[in-house]
């Protein structure tokens, strides 16, 4: 695996793949990683010949400085799992090298970035889009691959590319569980054993959804999964939605693909996870 800390070295590499007609998978991430993000890296490696995992723990999406500082790193941990995966190339860079000084972004978004998480965490996917489209421009990704863990993310990277005329390809990959069904996440680490034990509930109660989809409206769901989160001890729930699944505005019948959303406190952490219902 080719390690890269500097936009330069990074262009110029792929510059010289791509002269050889290789394709080019990307796979943002920001480190911490688990078998969640290997299960892109494995997707990304089905669909092109060369991958870039990119590792950056991205200032401008933070809306909590206490949350960004204490953000795991664990760096020489994930080199050796890209490298175990079979990753090809990975671009580590410091702040300075993806951001300069008095740097600003605003790209219109639309209702996205102000429902859900957007509402709960402003300015959120600005912060986002800015890096993304950064990699994007400098890696010229023929495909790039999400986790539909963060499906509003991938929601909101799909609208960028739209406006910006980009010509990268947008992947959505599916969520990867814990044993007892918790969505593997870099923020997990952070759980006491009586906190993962209590976060169950919310995969729990999007199993529930789906399992009564079909016998309920939406309105009685949405109060069934959220009486059952709030019965949990523990568990702060920030939100639980069915939502229309290209617009994430609330699910009508008419609605061509439904998802159900949940955010909530477990502990001190906070977790969000997501089923397609329909």
């Amino acid at each position: 695996m080719k390690i890269f800390t500097t936009r330069e070295n990074l262009h110029n590499y792929l510059d010289e793949r791509r002269l050889n007609n290789k394709t080019i998978g990307l796979v943002p991430t920001m480190g911490a990683l688990h078998n969640g993000h290997l299960s892109l890296l494995d997707f990304a490696k089905s669909q092109t010949d060369e991958v870039v995992c990119s590792i950056f723990v991205n200032p401008t999406q933070f809306t909590d400085p206490t949350d960004l500082e204490k953000y795991p790193r664990p760096i020489e941990s994930d080199i050796k799992k890209l490298e175990s995966a079979g990753c090809d190339v990975l671009f580590n860079p410091p702040v300075s090298e993806m951001y300069t000084a008095n740097e600003t972004w605003h790209l219109n978004i639309g209702h996205l970035e102000h429902l859900l998480e957007g509402a709960i965490r402003p300015g959120h996917y600005q912060g986002v889009t800015q890096i993304v489209s950064k990699l994007f421009n400098l890696i010229e990704p023929d495909i790039a691959f999400f986790g539909q863990k963060d499906y509003q993310q991938v929601l909101v990277i799909d609208k960028m590319v739209q406006l910006l005329n980009m010509k990268v390809k947008v992947v959505m990959c599916p969520i990867v569980r814990e044993d007892g069904g918790l969505a593997m996440s870099s923020r997990n680490v952070y759980l006491n054993a009586a906190d993962r034990e209590h976060a169950l509930v919310l995969s729990k109660a999007l199993n529930l959804a789906k399992e009564q989809f079909a016998h309920h409206t939406f309105t009685e769901l949405t109060n069934l999964a959220t009486d059952f989160i709030n019965t949990e001890p523990g568990v702060k729930l920030d939100y639980f939605e069915i939502a229309d699944g290209d617009s994430l505005y609330p699910a009508t019948p008419l609605s061509k693909k439904i998802v159900a959303l949940v955010a909530a406190r477990v502990g001190n952490t906070r977790l969000i996870d997501n089923v397609i219902l329909s």
